[in-house]
């Protein structure tokens, strides 16, 4: 232990990975300093994992991550993980929902798996393939909701929700409900509908607009001629250039973009706000199984989920929320999260029906 002290104390200088720590400079024998740079240390035990953790992922020095989230929300976090752990170095692989799952697949059958930690938006198709995961739990597992987890091997690192936005420059008469998306003024190509078989995300929401706004939703707002995209980033862009002018998104896709000043408003609206709880899990095959441990570990402690919920603007699955995003009011705006057993079960049936309802053709 004293060794691995040692080795933390020589980089503390040099490395932002002690800018929260504060460690006295003063003689005195070994058995003194491992005693005040372990009291220092400890809180750092508590949230992200034991120091033999820490040093395992130092010396391991590297994470490849999967991820189905946009490029965009995952780069603010692994920089704010690298401030806290510099050592770590993350290549980061995206690749929307289906594609990312049939990559890990193929990988996986060939013994060629490279992901060291996988987060995914449809927990109903990880929890199919969780036998290639090992077993994880975070420091603060008790904390999290347990109807956002579908296997003891997959945490909801991520917790994301639908807002509407619409253009602010273009559109001055703006919906104020998911139903005022059925309205007829809003007809012709004004409003952007992600396809809802594009991941465990438009799914919650197809679900969402089913169940909670009209069982008739569907077929009164395809009536609208809404135009479709394969994924939020393109309905995004497309937002702010003006070629749609009203689009349901995840806020963490559109937020960037309101954060820099795009011509864009959000709000999240009365009926309420679905949300999307990822399953993240870490293979058997990790080739840096201590570093993958320490990213969950830090992504899911309540200092990871704040900075989600400020820099990227997504919820979070804990017991009690840190904070919540800008306009989001829990008391005015409740949070839906849909039933795993109908997730999974209406899936096939409903999409099927959903695909026919707008005409899409995969």
């Amino acid at each position: 232990m004293i060794n691995i002290l040692r080795s933390f104390a020589h980089k503390r200088e040099s490395s932002s990975f002690f800018s929260w720590l504060w460690v006295p400079a003063f003689a005195g024998t070994s058995g003194l300093v491992a005693l005040a740079l372990g009291a220092w240390l400890a809180p750092a035990a508590a949230q992200f994992g034991p120091l033999e953790l820490i040093e395992a992922a130092r010396q391991e020095g590297k994470l490849v991550f999967y991820s189905a989230n946009v490029a965009e929300s995952e780069t603010p976090v692994l920089n704010a993980f690298n401030k806290r752990f510099p050592f770590v170095k993350i290549e980061f692989l995206r690749a929307p929902g289906n594609q990312l799952l049939q990559r890990v697949k193929t990988e996986a059958a060939a013994g060629k798996l490279l992901a060291d930690v996988i987060d995914h938006s449809d927990r109903a198709l990880m929890r199919e393939i969780e036998n290639i995961f090992q077993d994880y739990a975070p420091p603060n597992a008790t904390d999290y909701i347990p109807e956002t987890l579908v296997s003891p091997k997959l945490w909801p690192r991520s917790t994301v929700v639908w807002s509407i936005a619409y253009n602010s420059e273009l559109l001055k008469n703006p919906p104020k409900s998911w139903l005022d998306l059925t309205k007829p003024e809003y007809a012709n190509k004004q409003i952007g509908q992600v396809i809802a078989p594009s991941g465990g995300t438009t799914w919650t929401r197809a679900m969402f607009e089913r169940q909670v706004v009209d069982p008739n939703y569907w077929k009164k707002q395809a009536a609208t001629a809404p135009v479709l995209f394969p994924s939020n980033a393109p309905t995004s862009d497309a937002l702010v250039r003006g070629e749609i002018v009203i689009a349901p998104l995840l806020y963490n896709a559109i937020f960037p973009k309101l954060r820099d000043g795009a011509p864009v408003k959000v709000f999240f609206a009365p009926e309420g706000a679905p949300v999307t709880p990822f399953a993240a899990g870490i293979p058997k095959t990790a080739a840096h199984p201590n570093a993958a441990k320490l990213f969950l570990n830090w992504c899911l402690s309540e200092e990871g989920q704040a900075m989600m919920i400020r820099e990227i603007g997504n919820l979070t699955s804990l017991k009690v929320a840190p904070l919540y995003p800008e306009g989001f009011d829990p008391k005015i705006v409740k949070v839906w999260v849909p039933n795993y057993e109908q997730f999974v079960e209406l899936q096939r049936e409903w999409l099927d029906e959903w695909n026919k309802t707008y005409g899409y053709r995969q």
